[in-house]
């Protein structure tokens, strides 16, 4: 067995392995009642035939019965505690882990391929951790006893028996690897399953348009078939080795029939002794198979840790926790980002970007597809950082302050602007959970959404959802959550972008009234939403090309007037009429 991975199956047990050593000593003395049983029978018909006391055996049967059945009550539900607590803490480290991992670290990965680490892996982690090798021991334990029992009773009988388990061992031996290994591969496939099928869903509007909902299902179920055939090569040997293992076993007891009369009638054996010994020989499957199913367990145990364990390697945005809090000032750049070069891990998407952003006023960022404007934002809100360079905070760089402190001071509207599972009130109090009711519709007043609101039966206390607001309302609800509270820098990725004309109207003048009180900060492809702010920055191929006001740029910058003419936008911001 791969003694690496079992390490790291043992690191999820570890914290339990005192309960572990109760379980397994319960089940140890389950086992023994279960071993002495036989002989107890024994003694029953022995009484009979020497016309003693059926009491004292009697009562002792009803012992044993009594006692095993609460000693393995105890065990299950004591080893299945242990096996949800494994799993509950393995799920929190995972959980944990993810909202704590960078963003290029958890975006490099399928979302669906990181939830099946938190459902499926760490149910095959349950039994591993808490039963399976309890069960493993408990097994050996239970074989090696009844065969001992065995050769007290009889032991020519014993010689065949021993050659039948044997066999069964040798069989299971030789095909038990190749079984955990075809149950992994199915594992595997599964995960990709779901990281496949959650993008699909995900842009199932899309793929309707598309017409391709059969050919997307056909790119899922490539995963699926593969799991099945994997699982079907596992279950095929499974049950060769069952079959086999129960042939040989009930050939091994004809065989001890057979033998054991002629040696009853023969006077070598007690028909007491023969019955007590066929007694063992049919429970022999019982140990057999306890070992089996508790080595696949523990394989495909293993298994799931060594993937759980992966997630690990994930790297994490770490505080020092007596990093001090960074705290505003009044003088100079609220942010600033000096030669910064940063981008994915291939080409950099910014290339030696020098920017301040002032205290109060409206900063636009523009530029083609592919310019850079979104990692700009990503770089300032600390989702990515600087390969080169350095990002300043009220003079303070960032790589000095706790990500937290960096954070509170901003507030961020992304493109796609996904919505929190939850109601509308959840949604607007994410980010600030203690902002007043007050506040609260103040910021759906200043994003014109306060009618929309009243007007629905549970007004802040409706189910959100992708189908119960528009990509318009999902955005303003977003841009309400940001201003909140008054935000140092705001920052909008694209906040016009599905809005119609007259909430755009709306959306500029919040970003009016927020733009006097501090800094905002803007990427749009549609300039007639930033053409009256401050500072425009244009931006090419990672660079900053040039920024001005947008009479500025227009007269001195041709990229500028290319784009502004492309949208047939006017000198004066007015829509050029087509």
């Amino acid at each position: 067995m791969d003694t690496p991975r079992l390490k790291v199956l043992w690191s999820f047990a570890r914290p339990h392995k005192g309960a572990l050593a109760i379980g397994l000593v319960l089940a140890l003395l389950g086992s023994a009642t279960g071993l002495a049983t036989p002989m107890v029978t024994k003694w029953v018909l022995d009484s009979l035939g020497s016309s003693a006391s059926l009491a004292g055996p009697i009562l002792a049967l009803l012992g044993l019965m009594l006692v095993g059945s609460l000693i393995w009550l105890t065990q299950w539900i004591l080893l299945g505690t242990i096996g949800e607590r494994v799993v509950l803490k393995a799920r929190e480290s995972m959980v944990r882990r993810f909202f704590r991992a960078t963003i290029p670290a958890i975006t490099k990965r399928p979302t669906g391929e990181l939830v099946t680490r938190v459902t499926s892996d760490t149910v095959l982690l349950r039994e591993a951790a808490s039963s399976s090798v309890i069960g493993l021991i408990n097994g050996v334990v239970m074989l090696i006893g009844t065969l001992v029992l065995m050769s007290v009773l009889d032991p020519v009988l014993l010689g065949t028996t021993v050659a039948a388990v044997v066999v069964v061992i040798a069989l299971f031996v030789w095909l038990m690897p190749a079984i955990a290994k075809e149950q992994e591969k199915a594992q595997d496939r599964v995960g990709r399953l779901g990281g496949v099928l959650e993008g699909a869903l995900r842009a199932i509007r899309t793929v309707k348009a598309s017409r391709a909902e059969g050919r997307l299902a056909d790119r899922v179920l490539v995963d699926a078939e593969a799991a099945t055939v994997h699982g079907v090569r596992a279950v095929r040997r499974e049950a060769v080795a069952w079959v086999v293992a129960w042939s040989g076993i009930q050939g091994a007891i004809l065989v001890i029939l057979g033998l054991g009369a002629w040696r009853v009638d023969a006077g070598l054996l007690e028909v007491s002794s023969l019955i007590a010994f066929l007694l063992y020989a049919f429970a022999l499957m019982e140990p057999i198979t306890e070992l089996s199913q508790n080595m696949t367990a523990l394989q495909a145990g293993i298994a799931a840790a060594g993937r759980i364990r992966e997630m690990d390697a994930l790297d994490v945005e770490e505080d020092e926790v007596s990093a001090p809090a960074v705290e505003g000032v009044q003088d100079g750049p609220v942010l600033e980002l000096r030669g910064v070069t940063a981008g994915y891990g291939g080409d950099p998407a910014l290339k030696d970007v020098s920017l301040a952003i002032p205290r109060r006023g409206h900063t636009a960022i523009v530029g083609p597809s592919g310019a850079g404007k979104t990692t700009m934002l990503s770089l300032i809100m600390r989702f990515v950082e600087p390969s080169s360079g350095k990002v300043l905070l009220d003079g303070r760089e960032y790589a000095d302050l706790p990500y937290a402190s960096v954070r509170t001071r901003l507030a961020y509207v992304e493109q796609e602007t996904p919505i929190v599972p939850g109601t509308i009130r959840e949604n607007l109090l994410f980010t600030h959970p203690d902002a007043t009711e007050e506040e609260v519709l103040r910021a759906l007043g200043e994003v014109r959404l306060s009618d929309k609101i009243a007007a629905l039966d549970d007004g802040l206390d409706t189910p959100l959802s992708s189908t119960s607001v528009s990509g318009g309302e999902r955005q303003r609800i977003a841009l309400a959550r940001a201003i909140l509270r008054t935000p140092d820098v705001v920052l909008l990725d694209e906040a016009t972008a599905q809005v119609d004309g007259r909430t755009e109207s709306a959306i500029h003048d919040c970003i009016r009234r927020r733009a006097r009180e501090g800094a905002v900060v803007t990427v749009a492809h549609r300039l007639s939403t930033v053409i009256d702010a401050d500072t425009i920055v244009v931006m090419e191929a990672g660079r900053v090309r040039a920024s001005g006001s947008h009479e500025h740029l227009l007269a001195t910058d041709t990229l500028y007037r290319e784009l502004v003419e492309a949208l047939r936008i006017a000198g004066d911001g007015a829509p050029v009429p087509g």
